[in-house]
Parts: C-alpha cells; sequence; structure tokens
C-alpha cells in the first residue's frame, strides 16, 4: 500500500488498530504490577486507601517516604541518561517535536518510579505511566513499519498515547482530543482521525475483556438545567478555575521547595513522608482517588469531610508532584473537582436553593477542574461525559469546564503540560502579527533630496550598507529611490559624474507600503519582489516617507507562531 504525504490516509487508519489493541495490553499490564505490589505490601487487592490500614498509622509516612525513596532513585537515573544524550522522554513532547520514537530505557525507568510511588500510595494518578509506556509501545511498533509507508513514528506514538488514556479511562473521544489537543494544537483535523479509530479499539479490547460498565455511576440521573442550577454550575466553574490555579501555583511553589534537595532519592522520600503525614488524618488522601470519587457520588461524606478532604488533596498531590513523583494529574484533578462541586452544591443547598440532587455537581466540578489544570476543555468534557454515561450533563459540563479554563488562562497561570503553553504562544504570537501594523515595525531609512549628487548617495550607502538610497523632497514626500549599482555603471560608462544630481538616475515607480497597512500586506507586497526592505509612506495621497520595513523583521514575527 503506497504511502501519503498526507495524515488521513488508509494506512494510518489500519496502522491505528493494532496500536489500540497492544495500548491497552500495556495498560492491563501496569495495572497488573501495581495490584502485585499491593498484595505484596499489603496482603490485600483493596485500593490504597483501605489497604493501609493492615499497618499501623504511625508507620504511614515511612511507608510512603520509602515508597518515595525508591521512586527517587530509578528516576535519578532516568534523568541521568536524559541529561547526558539530550533525549525527550515526555510521549507529548515526542509528538510536538515530530521526534523519531520515545526513548526506551527513560521511559522504562520512570514507569518504575511510579511504580514505586503509586504503590506506596503517593497521591498521583496512574495514567501519567501507563499512556507513556502505551506511547513507548506505539514507537516500538513504529519501528518496524517499512519507510514506503511514510508514516512518521510520531504519529504512531500519538495513536498509542490516545489508546493507553482511553483504556484508563474509558473514553476514546475525550482520549483523541486530548492528544489532539495538548501535543497538536488541533491544528488539523485529519489528525484527530486515527487517534479516534485507535482509541476506540482500544475500549472494544478493554470491553472483550471485561472491563465494559462506567467507571462513575451517574447514568441513571438526570440533570434538570434550570435558573438555579445554571447559577450552580456557573459558580463551579468560576471556583474550579481559581481551584486548579491554585493547585497548579502550589506545584510550582512546591517544585520549587524541592529542589533545594539535590538527591532525588531523598527529595521524593521527603514528599512521599510529607503525604504519609497528612495520611495520619485521612487516608482517603492516598493513591489517585478513583475509589473515593465513587465514595462523594454515593453520598457517603458529609460537608465537614468533604471540606477536609478538599484541603488535603489539593495539599498531598502538590507535595508528590512537587517532589518529582512520575505520575498523572488526571485522577487527583477529577477528585478535588469532584469535592469541589458538592461542596458548593450542599452550600446551595443549605441556602435553599433548588438544585435538585447535589451529587450530580461533582461530575460537574471534576469537568472544570480537569479543564482548569489540562486547560484542555473540550477533552475534559468529552472525558466526563463517556465515564459517566449520562448526556443530560452535556450542557452544565460545557459551561463549568470552559469558564474554569478560561479563569486560569486570564490568571496566566503556567500549564500543566509545558506544550499547551507553546500552543498559547504561538496562537498569540498569530493574532498578534495578523492584528499588528507595518507602522510598528518601521525602522529609519537613509534619504537624499533630488538636487543632492550621487556621490552623497554612494556615501550614504556605504555608512547604512544599503542597496537603495530613497529620494524626497523638502515636504518629505517620496518621490522615488536611486540604486548604487546603477549610479556604478553610469559613472564607470562616464553616462554622469559623482557631482550629478540624484535626480538623474531616480527610479520614480518604485514599490512601496503604508504604514496602515496589516503585517500580511506587508508580506504579500515582498512575495512580489527580491528587496530586503521597502519604503513606508504615511498613506497613498500625501505619501510621506516615515522609514522602511524590512523582509527580515517579518520573519522575525513570524517565526513566533511558525
Amino acid at each position: 500500500m503506497k504511502g501519503s504525504k498526507h495524515a488521513l490516509n488508509w494506512t494510518t487508519l489500519l496502522i491505528a488498530i493494532p496500536v489500540g489493541f497492544a495500548a491497552s495490553l500495556v495498560t492491563l499490564a501496569f495495572r497488573g504490577i501495581i495490584e502485585l505490589i499491593n498484595h505484596l505490601l499489603f496482603g490485600s487487592s483493596s485500593e490504597i486507601t483501605e489497604a493501609m490500614h493492615v499497618w499501623p498509622w504511625i508507620l504511614w509516612p515511612l511507608l510512603v517516604g520509602a515508597g518515595g525513596l525508591l521512586a527517587g532513585f530509578f528516576l535519578r537515573y532516568a534523568v541521568n541518561i536524559e541529561q547526558q544524550q539530550t533525549l525527550k522522554t515526555d510521549y507529548l513532547e515526542v509528538i510536538n517535536a515530530r521526534l523519531d520514537a520515545v526513548p526506551t530505557k527513560t521511559s522504562l525507568f520512570r514507569a518504575l518510579s511510579s511504580i514505586a510511588s503509586i504503590g506506596s500510595g503517593a497521591s498521583i494518578g496512574k495514567e501519567g505511566p501507563m499512556v507513556q509506556l502505551s506511547a513507548l509501545c506505539g514507537s516500538m511498533i513504529g519501528k518496524f513499519l517499512p519507510a514506503s509507508l511514510n508514516l512518521k513514528n510520531s504519529d504512531v506514538v500519538a495513536m498509542a498515547a490516545a489508546a493507553g488514556l482511553s483504556s484508563v479511562y474509558h473514553a476514546p473521544l475525550a482520549s483523541a482530543i486530548f492528544v489532539a489537543e495538548i501535543a497538536f494544537g488541533i491544528s488539523a483535523l485529519q489528525r484527530l482521525i486515527p487517534l479516534i479509530i485507535s482509541s476506540a479499539v482500544a475500549v472494544m479490547t478493554m470491553w472483550t475483556l471485561g472491563f465494559r460498565s462506567a467507571l462513575y455511576p451517574l447514568a441513571d440521573v438526570n440533570f434538570h438545567m434550570d435558573a438555579s442550577s445554571l447559577f450552580m454550575t456557573v459558580i463551579i466553574g468560576l471556583c474550579a478555575g481559581l481551584a486548579g490555579w491554585l493547585l497548579i501555583t502550589l506545584i510550582a511553589r512546591s517544585k520549587k521547595l524541592f529542589s533545594r534537595v539535590s538527591s532525588l532519592p531523598l527529595r521524593l522520600g521527603a514528599g512521599g513522608f510529607a503525604v504519609g503525614l497528612l495520611a495520619i488524618v485521612s487516608t482517603d488522601i492516598l493513591g489517585n482517588g478513583y475509589e473515593v470519587i465513587v465514595k462523594v457520588m454515593a453520598g457517603d461524606y458529609l460537608l465537614p469531610g468533604l471540606l477536609l478532604l478538599l484541603v488535603l488533596k489539593t495539599l498531598a498531590t502538590s507535595l508528590s508532584v512537587g517532589s518529582n513523583a512520575v505520575g498523572g494529574l488526571f485522577t487527583p484533578s477529577l477528585l478535588i473537582g469532584a469535592l469541589l462541586g458538592v461542596v458548593l452544591a450542599t452550600c446551595g443547598l443549605a441556602l435553599h436553593l433548588p438544585l435538585g440532587n447535589s451529587l450530580l455537581y461533582a461530575a460537574i466540578g471534576m469537568a472544570a477542574v480537569l479543564a482548569a489544570v489540562s486547560q484542555a476543555p473540550l477533552m475534559a468534557i468529552l472525558m466526563v461525559l463517556e465515564m459517566t454515561l449520562n448526556s443530560s450533563l452535556l450542557f452544565p459540563l460545557m459551561i463549568a469546564a470552559v469558564l474554569a479554563s478560561m479563569v486560569v488562562y486570564r490568571l496566566q497561570s503556567a500549564s500543566t503540560y509545558p506544550v499547551v503553553s507553546n500552543h498559547f504562544n504561538r496562537s498569540e504570537a498569530k493574532y498578534d502579527f495578523d492584528n499588528m501594523r507595518v507602522a510598528e515595525l518601521i525602522i529609519p531609512g537613509a534619504a537624499l533630496k533630488p538636487q543632492e549628487s550621487v556621490g552623497q548617495a554612494l556615501a550614504v550607502s556605504s555608512l547604512k550598507r544599503e542597496r537603495y538610497v530613497y529620494v524626497i523632497n523638502d515636504e518629505g514626500a517620496f518621490l522615488g529611490v536611486v540604486s548604487i549599482h546603477e549610479i556604478s555603471r553610469k559613472v564607470l560608462a562616464q553616462e554622469i559624474t559623482l557631482d550629478s544630481p540624484v535626480q538623474q538616475v531616480m527610479d520614480d515607480n518604485f514599490p512601496c507600503v503604508y504604514q496602515n497597512q496589516s503585517m500580511r500586506e506587508g508580506w504579500e507586497a515582498f512575495a512580489l519582489v527580491t528587496l530586503e526592505r521597502l519604503p513606508v509612506l504615511n498613506n497613498p495621497h500625501e505619501r510621506r516617507f516615515l522609514g522602511a520595513l524590512t523582509k527580515t523583521s517579518l520573519i522575525q514575527k513570524a517565526q513566533e507562531f511558525l
């Protein structure tokens, strides 16, 4: 089958099927390893929040800290390799930079670091290493594809990453959107189609193997949109934006604090110990928070417990991520959002607002905080819809997620994913370029009066290193240009002397641009000529000379978004 230079072709779609199948098996294998560690440490298959009770509470900080210490050793080894070989391990960076492959050794050691952190109860999600390993699997598959298919390894990595994420959350469309939004900047719909195929195949594989139910039990409850529920949705969206901004800020400060500890093992050990101390108050902060979300949706917590858990989980996640524990932020963000949504809805009910079932607002909070933290609102909306299988939540999820992401964006908070910041920067640079005027890039240009000599033109040209010298009248109106090459030719041919006035060799039909023209019009003007700079005039009627616009300055502005 002949390859195509386009991202969307039949070959790409067919390759997406085995990639999705393989990615789902990789996530199952990772999950099995975590369960095995739970059996070895706690003799139980229960979640970490329950299993930790096997040990006396006095040992909890030591257990989580020891896991962090071990995780630090693995992570330090991976970081050393990355620094020595200048590698980019993260699958999003590989996709965005269109690199040849996901590094195998560093990915595996980062996965081992994550297993140590997750297995001992660090407050991080499992999805990060699962998707990284899925991406690694896709990269290895991509290496065996024949070059004639003309399919980049980074495209196969993107398929595998989307498939791995959908295997974790059973949300194929949201997973495909996430990879497209974060890594591609959703720049081309064609690149999204293979991700959907791969993600769907991964979920079908999970269903075939018995993992079929919705992750969160809200499918049978309907959300009724009215003035009160709309008001609460808006409040949740705004508060979730602030909560997401706070979490990102706390993580940044936590990283700065832990960076004082140069040893990675000690750094992760200290982070684990701190989380273990918080676990003395409540073990529900341990792990990624999946089972706690189920409890929240079941109404197992009263308002004081919800508030306490909201604060503790935010702190625990900030400590775990800040200490460089390898893992994801998805499920911790979902738990923080669920807690926030139910807290605000419970307060609304206490104020006698007719909100109906307050537990439904857990899902709205989940989408909103996830959108704020990831800055991928479309992904957050679709993911919560697919995880709850409740279509009545569509509109409140859209409102809350967009509001939350907008709050974080307006607060100029650094994104959880650096790639997102790059996309935002490029988008803003493109917007600036499209809205800038030529006047903003004007530089001074050498100009002479018509009666001045060609000798003076040569002197100005030599001083300014310009091929053309502009000619203006006494009022500053642009008359034309003199070419230094033309002057030299005519002087050598003895057609003029160095004392001849420049008006004898002036070109009065020279292209120009105007100060109020857009950057795009300036670009189009340069596309018609082979000149490095063009004169800038105030308007077509007065034609007053203002300076020059250079091709280099245009290219430098365009480079910011290309």
